[in-house]
């Protein structure tokens, strides 16, 4: 039996999201089904205020709510500007920032890349990256902190080879962190450590 037109649509567009498969897509659609009628408004309402409301930060690309271009951390005086964190995604940011171990600003590359995929360069943010190093000279040491996983691994590689003709200090996050995990799963102890022991 084939869904109704509706339904399907509906499980088309939620098999788009990351790690949501057409099962668990299913499994949305009949739970917002079971919803009364207020309930969707409000998310109906919300998903379309994330585009009104949610501006993405100039510099690091960090969604914001606030004026100006600058997110809160990018905006704050007392970072300290020498320091920028390489990370793939926002919610790395967040976790990074919950061990209030690292006061420096971030650049959110906006991925990670294979080892054997030469063509997912593309997708990160590499020319914006370059433009924020040369516009900023105060930044001495940069910090690329992509996740444990072969992927970050292989990004953190492309990172540091591109980076060293620019002539800073680059580091990485220590280990301590569980290979194959993902920064935004870690405790904030043992990346506050590994942040604090980068090499």
């Amino acid at each position: 039996m084939n869904y109704p037109p509706s339904v399907k649509k509906l499980i088309d567009l939620f098999s788009k999201f990351p790690t949501v498969g057409p099962r668990t897509a299913a499994r949305f659609v009949f739970y917002l089904m079971k919803k009364p009628k207020e309930e969707i408004e409000e998310l109906l309402s919300s998903i379309s205020n994330l585009k009104k409301a949610v501006k993405i930060c100039s510099f690091c690309f960090n969604p914001f709510e606030a004026e100006g271009e600058l997110c809160p951390i990018c905006s704050d005086t007392r970072r300290d500007k020498t320091l920028l964190c390489l990370v793939e995604k926002e919610s790395d940011l967040i976790a990074l920032e919950k061990t209030k171990k690292y006061n420096g600003l971030y650049f959110i590359l906006g991925g990670s890349v294979s080892a054997f995929k030469k063509e997912e360069i593309k997708k990160l943010r590499i020319k914006e990256l370059k433009e924020r190093i040369k516009s900023y000279p105060k930044i001495k040491e940069i910090i690329i902190a992509t996740n444990p996983t072969a992927e970050g691994q292989a990004t953190a590689l492309y990172l540091e080879r591109l980076l060293k003709p620019l002539n800073k200090k680059i580091s990485r996050l220590a280990r301590g962190l569980p290979v194959g995990g993902e920064l935004e799963y870690a405790d904030e102890e043992t990346l506050g450590s590994a942040l604090e022991g980068r090499k």
